[in-house]
């Protein structure tokens, strides 16, 4: 199965799922529900449930079981990007081609549709028909990954770094936990929840890494000749916010082979895992994983 096979088979389904959570035990919240939807619904590329689902799908587990660890880690990352286009955060108006949750419903119910996003991430998971320990496991993760030692940190650091020239590694540690720790999680959930061998596991969980430092490069290179309907927000907002960037410490040059540097070493892992897994009796197939490293290059 291809990757586009796939998203058609599985990615309709989880996002019925993944929108019914909000129906749930919201009755005469309306306004609520309907804010909370309006962001969760608007799209996006889908590539943290992406992610995890086809990996669950390439280490030959139950895609199904996933479901809910993809809802909640999509819930946690809408509720980031709400909070993020806020007017006392990076002051957006456009998000996943739509006007930000703020411009349509203020300021006040966009925390509030945020805060509930976060908050009932957790529950979902929680709720989920997974073993206890895998459960608990997960939340963990999910906590840390999103937490004051993952993306919170990341945000931190990214607000402070604003107006300086940080070098290369500051600008790393930014990305690695603003972007990486939630492009992290997956994988490792679905090392969890599909019962991968720890040398497997370890591989994957470095393809990982690398994935989410080349996510956050392609980012910065999108936000200066990336085109507005194609990625649906405001680019230029990196230069506004005289925020640190790959191609302004790299030059845009640089930034595309830092770019192709980190989608090599994320093949890389990949083949180890196809070596590690070539004597078993099921060999692991990494089609699916390398596909989504093909969605990252920058011609």
């Amino acid at each position: 199965m291809d990757l586009n096979s796939f998203k058609e088979k599985v990615m309709p389904s989880f996002e019925k799922e993944m929108l019914a959570y909000i129906g749930k035990d919201l009755t005469k919240k309306e306004k609520l529900h309907e804010a909370m939807s309006y962001s969760l619904a608007a799209g996006g590329k889908r590539i943290r449930p992406l992610l995890l689902l086809a990996t669950i799908q390439t280490l030959g587990g139950n895609v199904k079981k996933g479901y809910a660890a993809s809802a909640a880690l999509e819930f946690i990352h809408t509720y980031s990007l709400i909070h993020d286009d806020l007017p006392a955060m990076d002051d957006d108006d456009l998000r996943r081609g739509k006007p930000t949750s703020h411009i349509v419903y203020g300021e006040d119910i966009a925390i509030l549709a945020g805060d509930a996003l976060l908050t009932q991430a957790f529950e979902i998971v929680a709720a989920s028909e997974i073993q206890l320990e895998k459960k608990l496991k997960l939340i963990l993760a999910l906590a840390k990954a999103a937490g004051p030692e993952g993306m919170i940190l990341g945000q931190m650091a990214d607000i402070q770094g604003e107006g300086k020239n940080l070098n290369l590694e500051e600008l790393q540690l930014i990305h690695r936990n603003k972007t990486g720790e939630l492009l992290k999680f997956p994988i490792y959930a679905a090392c969890v929840i599909s019962d991968a061998i720890p040398e497997v596991a370890e591989q994957l969980v470095k393809y990982a890494e690398h994935i989410g430092l080349a996510y956050q490069i392609r980012d910065d290179i999108l936000d200066v000749i990336g085109d507005v309907e194609e990625i649906g927000k405001n680019i230029g907002m990196d230069e506004a916010h005289n925020k640190s960037t790959y191609p302004g410490l790299l030059t845009l040059v640089g930034a595309k082979k830092a770019l192709d540097q980190e989608l090599a070493a994320a093949k890389e892992n990949l083949m180890a895992v196809e070596y590690i897994s070539k004597d078993s009796t099921k060999p692991i197939k990494i089609n699916l994983l390398e596909e989504i490293i093909d969605l990252l290059v920058i011609d």
